[in-house]
């Protein structure tokens, strides 16, 4: 009797190592569930990648600054590349960063990277916050995530003001004693605040390696952490989508994540790395060797922070020098009301989800987009935020403007108070009107059809201009919006005759309701009845 030796086959080593790994990790499942997750097509949807990239390219410019960087305000003299600056006493911190910028090969152009991708940073997050905003991609079940858009953003302002104070120059080291006058203004706790954060008298030897600590470690790590429950909560909910035919709450029109996003979403993230270290090739920015380190009896002329911190400084330059005396305290309120005022604005943001989603009582999910004239008074409130803080913007700058355009500064400044408090007002009743005037404009469009520009002579005489009617996927797209109706609250009476306690929050809730989606807020979209008697009758050429 003969045994045949049968050879087992054995897989392939990576087909066995990937095996290894799916059975503790589960990758296989988890890739088969997301990898062919349907993902739309529009441009603004790479707001948000811009965003995504451009905090990785800081990432990692910002580990290998680090590797050169010193943070420490001991005094040095400084024996380096600079010849202007040799022989001058400046701090550790300093001096490294003189040495990055001309001793350590590409230190230079990766600083200039760093700083311009937290600027670029910041601005894609701001567009791409605005384009949620007024898109109203923030409502359910997506209120979270606006949050943690928000905390994002507020993360990044904060970590790029500790950012481009660790070179301790002269324009970053005004700007820090500027906050540390703001926090000087808080009543009674402020110098504690103040000795707290700077280790004793301003400006201490201790900010520098605790701004450094801030702005590597604590800032950034809740960054990341929020970004990951960002992506989470995006691939969770799936993306939003613009209306369009064939396009409903219940399902995403679009391309796969793989291959075809992937490959597209690659290439945008080398394209985005490229044309950041294009400008920062070619467009210098914060040229501290030109400045000289920091001291405290000197301040930078023309002294301006980075534009998304501009508006805290217009906030107190704006704002008169009032003073007042109270219980043996002296209240510096031309500094502590606009330190007030500061994270208001912010909050206006970060809350105002919750209040459209209180005055419509709307329960349900949304997934399609709205187009902002359909929501003119959301639309209004939106470019009235966006007024009031290029208003402060302007003013944080006044002493640019004046200089730059001749103007009078004191002039700049009235302008400004009064600008604060005028120009939102008449945007958002211009804003409003605007896309009150786009939706009567989309209603004729769909009784009436499109203009041609041609001129016809009817049999009697009369001139017309011929209309083309309207294809079906444009007027889905024209009336697909839903009309919210405003609350009422209702008979002040029972049917006993008997007056009702209505409360307070209602009569809130109503007159926002009316605000919103009464008749002088919306146009009325046409109804089915109205577009086939109009198409099938003289009116309609």
């Amino acid at each position: 009797m003969s045994t045949e030796n049968t050879a087992v086959r054995q897989a392939p080593r990576g087909e066995r190592i990937a095996d290894w790994a799916d059975g503790r990790l589960g990758i296989y499942g988890l890739a088969k569930a997301n990898m062919r997750k349907i993902f739309p097509d529009h441009w603004s949807f790479m707001l948000g990648e811009v965003a995504l990239y451009s905090f990785i390219i800081v990432i990692l410019t910002g580990v290998y600054l680090t590797l050169f960087f010193h943070p420490a305000m001991n005094e040095v003299v400084y024996h380096g590349s600079y010849v202007p600056l040799q022989g001058v006493r400046m701090s550790e911190a300093y001096a490294s960063t003189l040495d990055i910028s001309f001793d350590v090969r590409g230190g230079l152009l990766i600083r200039q990277i760093h700083h311009w991708g937290a600027l670029i940073f910041i601005a894609a997050m701001f567009v791409h916050m605005m384009r949620v905003f007024f898109t109203g991609a923030f409502r359910k079940p997506r209120e979270v995530n606006w949050l943690f858009g928000f905390l994002l953003l507020v993360l990044g302002m904060f970590t790029g003001f500790t950012g481009y104070s660790l070179p301790d120059d002269l324009l970053s080291g005004t700007g820090v004693r500027f906050m540390e006058g703001a926090i000087l203004s808080v009543p009674i706790v402020g110098t504690y605040l103040s000795f707290f954060l700077f280790g004793g008298e301003f400006p201490g030897t201790d900010f520098v390696p605790r701004f450094f600590s801030v702005h590597v470690l604590l800032l950034p790590g809740l960054m990341v952490g929020l970004l990951v429950a960002h992506l989470i909560l995006v691939f969770y909910h799936k993306h939003t989508q613009f209306p369009g035919p064939g396009k409903t709450n219940k399902n995403v029109v679009g391309m796969p994540l793989l291959p075809v996003y992937m490959a597209k979403a690659g290439g945008f993230f080398f394209l985005v790395f490229g044309l950041i270290a294009v400008i920062a090739g070619i467009a210098s920015i914060n040229p501290i060797w030109a400045l000289g380190p920091y001291r405290p009896d000197q301040v930078s002329t023309g002294a301006q922070p980075d534009w998304y911190m501009g508006f805290s400084e217009g906030l107190i330059r704006l704002m008169p020098g009032w003073e007042i005396n109270f219980a043996g305290h002296t209240l510096a309120l031309g500094v502590f009301i606009p330190l007030m005022i500061f994270p208001l604005v912010l909050a206006a943001i970060a809350v105002y989800p919750f209040i459209e989603s209180w005055v419509t009582g709307d329960k349900s999910e949304h997934h399609i987009l709205d187009r902002p004239r359909n929501a003119p008074t959301r639309t209004a409130f939106g470019v009235a935020w966006l007024s009031v803080y290029f208003i402060l913007l302007v003013g944080g700058g006044n002493d640019i403007w004046a200089t730059h355009f001749h103007l009078s500064i004191n002039a700049i400044t009235w302008f400004g108070r009064i600008g604060f408090f005028v120009v939102p007002v008449l945007t958002f009743i211009v804003t409003k009107r605007i896309c009150m005037g786009l939706q009567r404009r989309d209603r004729d469009k769909v009784l009436h059809g499109r203009e041609t520009g041609i001129i016809k002579r009817l049999p009697h005489g009369e001139f017309i201009e011929v209309h083309e009617p309207l294809s079906r996927e444009k007027l889905h797209t024209l009336t697909q919006h839903h009309q919210y109706e405003p609350h009422e609250i209702g008979p002040e009476v029972d049917e006993n005759g008997v007056r009702r306690k209505i409360k307070r929050s209602e009569k809130v809730r109503a007159l926002f309701s009316r605000g919103y989606y009464g008749k002088e807020n919306q146009i009325s979209k046409p109804t089915a009845q109205e577009y086939e008697e109009i198409t099938s009758g003289h009116g309609h050429h």
